[in-house]
């Protein structure tokens, strides 16, 4: 299975969660699974990519052409494949277009909009691939918490809890990730309007 891990490029975060990730990338390949990513060297993205390659996986990179003319941030060198896109739209469809579950590691906003998206698109019935979110020491807590108040609320529709998991645990995650997808339902089941 070809996995998309979303999550963060800063260099600055804790080292636990870079220790985390690197762990959850040496099981992704551990399991049969290879890697689909941003392409990013440092942060969270760096580490699933150290932690594939240690245990001798696959990984593709998906990096905008514009990070490295204009050094937006470090970009991984030992990919074995890394595509260079014009645009950040490109960079997900085509992560998107290589993967067949994602997994959401601690981020910032681009990763918060990574998740939004894919969400929603399965939301839409456009894919229905597992969506995971790693929950490392409870990171997305409050964004868990904000969802069930729209859904509270009444600005989403309750199934939509069914569309993703949210866990700290790593078998949990996977066996999730690795479950055959229930069959895709309609749009008019997960989305009012």
């Amino acid at each position: 299975m070809r996995i998309c891990v979303y999550g963060a490029a800063s260099p600055t975060i804790d080292p636990m969660y870079i220790e985390k990730v690197e762990q959850m990338g040496k099981i992704m390949v551990e399991r049969g699974h290879s890697l689909v990513f941003g392409g990013g060297g440092n942060g969270l993205m760096g580490a699933a990519a150290r932690g594939v390659k240690s245990a001798g996986g696959y990984i593709l990179g998906v990096i905008p052409k514009f990070f490295d003319d204009e050094k937006v941030e470090a970009i991984c060198d030992f990919c074995d494949e890394l595509v260079l896109p014009d645009t950040m739209r490109q960079r997900k469809q085509i992560m998107e277009d290589n993967a067949d579950a994602f997994i959401v590691v601690p981020g910032g906003i681009g990763t918060f909009e990574e998740f939004f998206e894919i969400l929603t698109l399965k939301q839409l019935c456009r894919h229905n691939k597992p969506i995971a979110i790693y929950n490392i020491e409870g990171y997305y807590d409050d964004i868990n918490a904000a969802m069930q108040k729209a859904i509270q609320k009444n600005f989403i529709k309750e199934n939509c809890n069914e569309l993703y998991k949210v866990t700290e645990d790593l078998n949990e995650l996977f066996g999730y990730i690795e479950t055959p997808a229930e069959q895709i339902r309609t749009v008019k089941e997960l989305k009012d309007g």
